[in-house]
């Protein structure tokens, strides 16, 4: 910038796309102050005769504000359904964003060998039920509004609200199924359809195949597994052993302070994703993987007050709380088969 005598017009390359602006200075007479004018806007530098001063004060500032400014705004095409499920965190954590599922799948994994228990059967049907938990609490499916004829949870059906993407293939593909589906589908037969479970081979197109190995490879590419292969005998299979054991004690360690230190005595007040992760454990058998690490003391008072949370009545609980249904009407699925 150059630099005149007083009243003199300069050109001020402003923040409008490259358009100048008319400048205006004021010398004053001991050389050490300026004033900068334009029709918005006055700065006023001090500095040493014969120069301009801390510019770089100046300039600071101006990014600073410009900086506040641009933190008030919100990211285009940002979900609110995405946006309540990231507020869903009641403890405020900064962990790896995982899907209940991955959830689900990292808790039955054997950290080592790289593989769930050759005995657990209930898995399958257990990570059905989270993707639609998480479909739920990312506001694309939902149950059939409450009619005066009040039907119980497993009467209700799955109504699709969004058929938005969620960047997740398991999703997006049950999402597709739902949306397809007429007439409308209960959430125990939407977990016996995407297992497989169905007597009607019009129906086995919905079956999601392949969902472990998917999962697993979801976490391979968080860092989180890695991917070896194992000898069987006759056979080789592919394994995904722990590779963060961070992430996974961060995991267990959330859970087991929800029902020791953080613990609420109501199931309504709890944190959704808490809640359900809870009960997808106890439906996929893997419960105990959560609390095995626990002194007997603290084992006794988890399992305990975990059981009394599974005990509840779905119906009663779904009343209490508003955004949960889907979660209890899981849970009374599984307690029904």
């Amino acid at each position: 910038m150059d630099c005149g005598q007083d009243g003199q017009h300069f050109c001020h390359k402003g923040d409008s796309g490259g358009f100048d602006s008319p400048l205006t200075t004021h010398l004053h007479p001991d050389g050490a102050h300026v004033t900068f004018s334009t029709q918005t806007t006055t700065f006023h530098w001090e500095g040493a005769r014969g120069g301009f001063g801390d510019m770089t004060t100046l300039t600071r500032r101006g990014r600073r504000a410009e900086a506040a400014q641009g933190s008030d705004k919100k990211p285009d095409g940002e979900d609110p359904a995405d946006r309540e499920l990231s507020e869903d965190d009641s403890d405020g954590s900064k962990d790896m964003r995982l899907t209940l599922m991955e959830e689900v799948l990292l808790l039955g994994l054997k950290d080592k060998e790289g593989y769930t228990s050759f005995w657990n059967d209930c898995i399958s049907s257990g990570l059905r039920g989270g993707i639609l938990i998480e479909l739920a609490l990312r506001g694309r499916i939902c149950l059939e509004p409450l009619s005066l004829r009040k039907k119980r949870l497993l009467e209700r059906k799955v109504l699709l609200k969004s058929d938005a993407p969620t960047g997740d293939v398991l999703l997006d593909e049950t999402l597709r199924h739902i949306k397809a589906t007429e007439p409308a589908e209960t959430v125990q037969t939407w977990i016996e359809l995407l297992t497989g479970e169905t007597w009607n081979p019009f129906k086995l197109q919905y079956q999601l195949r392949n969902v472990r190995e998917r999962i697993a490879k979801a976490l391979v590419e968080k860092g989180i597994l890695t991917t070896e292969k194992q000898n069987f005998l006759l056979f080789d299979m592919t394994t995904h052993p722990v590779s963060n054991a961070t992430e996974k004690q961060r995991l267990v360690r959330r859970l087991q302070e929800s029902v020791l230190e953080r613990w609420v005595n109501e199931p309504r007040r709890m944190d959704r994703r808490t809640l359900a992760l809870l009960v997808l454990a106890h439906s996929s058998d893997v419960l105990e993987n959560i609390f095995a690490s626990l002194a007997d003391d603290k084992y006794d008072v988890a399992m305990n007050r975990t059981r009394d949370l599974l005990d509840a009545d779905p119906e009663v609980e779904a009343a209490k709380a508003g955004g949960a249904e889907m979660i209890w009407a899981v849970l009374a699925a599984f307690n029904k088969s």
